[in-house]
């Protein structure tokens, strides 16, 4: 059976949407569950910024050779005028910094966060 995810604008393709209301630790803890699901879910999320999000992932997260790779291929698809989106819950654990702030001591460094903050 094919696992899908309409997560409007509380994911994105290497981002997350803003937080309008509720507390940081609520919106982590949606985050978290998002996280939860299988690798193989396909994910639909509401906008196609992805290009612009890969930016500022490359920048807080540059050693990362999984999101390295993956903003080259993003690169490639937006030239050809080709969608991002969907995208799979494995390369959006992998790459998506607001899915790794807890796993991954280089964007704690690179946002001045403790391993308590998250």
């Amino acid at each position: 059976s094919e696992k899908t995810a309409f997560v409007g604008d509380s994911l994105f393709a290497l981002g997350c949407g803003r937080m309008f209301e509720g507390t940081p630790t609520q919106f982590w803890s949606s985050l978290l569950r998002l996280r939860e699901l299988p690798d193989d879910t396909t994910v639909y999320c509401a906008h196609e910024y992805t290009e612009s999000n890969a930016k500022f992932a490359i920048s807080i997260e540059p050693g990362n050779l999984d999101l390295v790779r993956r903003v080259k291929e993003i690169k490639a698809q937006r030239s050809r005028g080709e969608p991002t989106v969907p995208s799979l819950m494995g390369e959006e654990k992998l790459t998506n910094p607001f899915l790794r702030g807890d796993v991954s001591a280089e964007i704690r460094k690179n946002v001045g966060a403790n391993e308590s903050d998250s």
